[in-house]
């Protein structure tokens, strides 16, 4: 069954605008407006490029090789902020549902945050997620990718008082620094064949869409 994530997100915000302060919601929107307005997004990777090889370290502490898992077949990388994040959630519930469809299109889904390990495990059990969520580390990888960004302190000072996150204590860092939300699809040879990059974090890649892009390498260099 198709993953409808963006009728998911409409459901959420449905739900949880009402029940938000008005001047809370202005300041998310305007955060969101702001890194629109920088156009933060063009410094991200893009379609052609070479993604930098990277390890990290997983929920359960084994480091993962980017090289290693090229190995094996193609990524599905996805950067999200943390589990604290309800769009975030809503994106990797759906990516689970389309785990074995991956696997059948010889590629490994993977998950990034700059969670802490501890905190990248209990966002997989809460979700009850059967891929890596590997944890980066003072978001070394999202800012060699050109995903990071640093939060707004008037949504810092939002979220400690509306609901008590405080962004340095889930990342292990005094830095408020997140990465964009981001879907990337990379082939064996470490090339980006798909980039869904948006500074707005309530819009996300379409699971099922990336199946296109994957069925698409795995019939490159056939005969026609």
């Amino acid at each position: 069954m198709k993953s409808k994530l963006a009728e998911n997100i409409k459901s959420f915000q449905a739900e949880a605008f009402p029940q938000m302060k008005p001047h809370v919601l202005e300041t998310l929107f305007k955060g969101v407006e702001d890194l629109e307005l920088d156009k933060i997004e063009k410094n991200a990777l893009k379609v052609g490029d070479k993604m930098p090889p990277f390890t990290l370290t997983d929920a359960k502490g084994e480091k993962i090789s980017s090289d290693k898992l090229l190995e094996q077949g193609s990524l599905v990388i996805s950067f999200y902020r943390g589990g604290w994040c309800p769009y975030c959630n809503l994106e990797l519930r759906a990516l689970q549902t389309l785990v074995p469809e991956y696997k059948k299109n010889n590629a490994t889904l993977i998950a990034i945050s700059p969670e802490k390990p501890d905190d990248s495990l209990s966002t997989q059990e809460k979700n009850e997620l059967k891929f890596p969520v590997l944890s980066d580390n003072n978001n070394d990888v999202a800012r060699s990718m050109g995903l990071l960004f640093e939060v707004p302190k008037e949504v810092v000072d939002i979220s400690k008082s509306e609901w008590g996150l405080d962004f340095s204590e889930y990342n292990g860092t005094e830095k408020h620094e997140l990465p964009i939300p981001a879907t990337y699809v990379v082939n064996t040879e470490g090339i980006v064949k798909l980039a869904f990059v948006n500074p707005d974090y309530t819009k996300r890649a379409e699971p099922w869409e990336i199946l296109t892009t994957l069925a698409s390498l795995n019939t490159e260099g056939q005969p026609t």
